[in-house]
C-alpha cells in the first residue's frame, strides 16, 4: 500500500523530470544542429566545431547538475516528511550531494569519452559525421543522462533511509 509521501514523491519527481527533459533535449539538438549545419562534414575531435566540443562539456555538466538539484530537493522533502522515508540523523548532506553529483559527471564523462574514442578509432582517417545527424545523438544523449540523473539519486537517497 502506497503511503502519502510515496504519491508526492513520485509527482514530485515526474514534475522535475518533464522540466529537466523538455529543455536539455531542445537545447542539446537545436544549438548544435544550427552551429554545425553550414559547416560541411563535423569531425568528433577535430577542427575548432567538433562533436566532443559540444559532448564532452555536456557529459560532464548536466549529470553533474541535475544531480546535485535532485538530491537537494529530494532532501529537502524528507526534512518536511513528506517523502515518504527519512534520512538517518548522522547524514551528512553538503559531502553526499558532493559527492554523488561529482560521481555521475565523472563517470558518464568518462563513459561518453570512451564511446567516442572507440568511434574514432573505427571510422576511416578524415570521416566527417553530418551535423544534423550528430545533433540529434546529442538531444538522446541529453534525454537520457538527464533521466539517469534525475532517477539516481532518488534511489540513492532512498536506499540510505532503509
Amino acid at each position: 500500500m502506497k503511503t502519502q509521501g510515496d504519491a508526492i514523491l513520485k509527482k514530485f519527481v515526474q514534475k522535475k523530470l518533464l522540466l529537466y527533459i523538455i529543455p536539455n533535449v531542445i537545447f542539446n539538438t537545436v544549438i548544435p544542429y544550427l552551429t554545425l549545419r553550414n559547416l560541411g562534414p563535423v569531425y568528433l575531435f577535430q577542427g575548432e566545431y567538433c562533436f566532443a566540443r559540444f559532448l564532452l562539456p555536456m557529459a560532464l555538466f548536466l549529470p553533474f547538475i541535475i544531480t546535485f538539484d535532485m538530491l537537494r530537493k529530494t532532501i529537502i522533502l524528507s526534512e518536511e516528511g513528506k517523502a515518504g522515508f527519512v534520512l538517518p540523523d548522522d547524514f551528512s548532506k553538503n559531502r553526499f550531494m558532493f559527492k554523488m553529483a561529482g560521481q555521475n559527471g565523472f563517470a558518464s564523462l568518462v563513459v561518453l569519452l570512451l564511446m567516442m574514442l572507440c568511434v574514432h578509432l573505427n571510422v576511416p582517417k578524415g570521416y566527417g559525421f553530418d551535423a544534423a545527424s550528430l545533433s540529434l545523438i546529442l538531444g538522446v544523449v541529453a534525454g537520457t543522462l538527464t533521466v539517469i540523473s534525475t532517477l539516481w539519486p532518488i534511489k540513492k537517497v532512498k536506499e540510505l533511509s532503509h
